[in-house]
């Protein structure tokens, strides 16, 4: 598997002074080559998962895989899709006492779910506490045929790193117009458009979601605007399609004692 790098290659604050007050610290995710441990940081790899806590799973009335509409699956495992220990992604804030994020997500179609997609579960561990207690060794999994192919991850370790990136969608419709000129400039100089200047579109944390479409930022029950808190996106070395472009932005309310997360499809 060959490394690949798609974040922004130009710091953007010297080129366009007025975009440095929206530039984000993000750190990509970088897939390479590598069988994963349990306490690696991974995609798609295997979880440090307590030994006495369920494996969760999805049992959600009609959710289906495709192209089997008619034949709605039953209640399947949830399947591995982002480990990440915060020694890896020292720009990420962990809970206090939490060292270690994981994502799991129904690898099915859910018409019932406002997004119709996989339906990610996050979740925050102690490393220590998790060894101490023992971790789950056998991960069940989906049987073939009971799962959507291009929402299931290929397992390979990442190589967190660290860019500074700026917003497309999110980009204020009056600056945007105002900036126009210097930025078809840019394009022009260098042969690459505004996305390739300036957004990281792979698997990241933090920063800005990559928005195929009209940004949807999700508020939580009490009405704060949440965080990016990581994005997964169709890359070829994942083996991942996940509809034409876009992908899946996980979003967390800090403000929330109980940490609330919510999730947006965009393809």
């Amino acid at each position: 598997m060959a490394q690949s790098f798609a974040g922004p290659p130009f710091d953007l604050d010297d080129l366009i002074p007025e975009l440095a007050a929206l530039g984000r610290g993000t750190t990509l995710l970088l897939p390479k080559s590598g069988s994963p441990s349990v306490q690696e940081s991974s995609l798609g790899g295997p979880m440090l998962w307590p030994v006495d806590e369920p494996w969760p799973s999805c049992g959600q009335p009609g959710h289906w895989a495709w192209p089997n509409e008619k034949s709605p699956a039953g209640t399947i495992p949830m399947v591995p899709v982002i480990q990440l220990f915060a020694r890896d992604v020292p720009e990420l804030q962990f809970p206090e006492g939490m060292d270690v994020l994981q994502l799991v997500w129904c690898p099915l179609i859910h018409p019932q779910d406002q997004a119709s997609s996989a339906l990610p579960k996050l979740y925050w561990r102690s490393e220590t506490n998790v060894l101490a207690t023992g971790a789950l060794r056998d991960i069940p999994a989906p049987q073939e045929g009971e799962f959507e192919e291009e929402f299931m991850p290929s397992p390979c370790t990442v190589s967190p790193t660290s860019v500074r990136e700026y917003p497309n969608w999110d980009l204020p419709q009056e600056l945007q117009q105002t900036l126009k000129p210097r930025i078809d400039e840019l394009e022009e100089r260098f042969g690459m458009e505004y996305t390739g200047l300036a957004c990281a579109l792979q698997n990241k944390v933090g920063g800005y979601p990559a928005w195929n479409q009209s940004p949807d930022w999700p508020a939580c029950q009490r009405g704060h605007h949440m965080e990016h808190l990581l994005s997964v996106t169709p890359e070829e070395d994942l083996d991942m399609v996940m509809g034409d472009l876009g992908g899946i932005y996980v979003f967390l309310c800090r403000q929330c004692p109980e940490l609330p997360y919510a999730h947006r499809y965009d393809c």
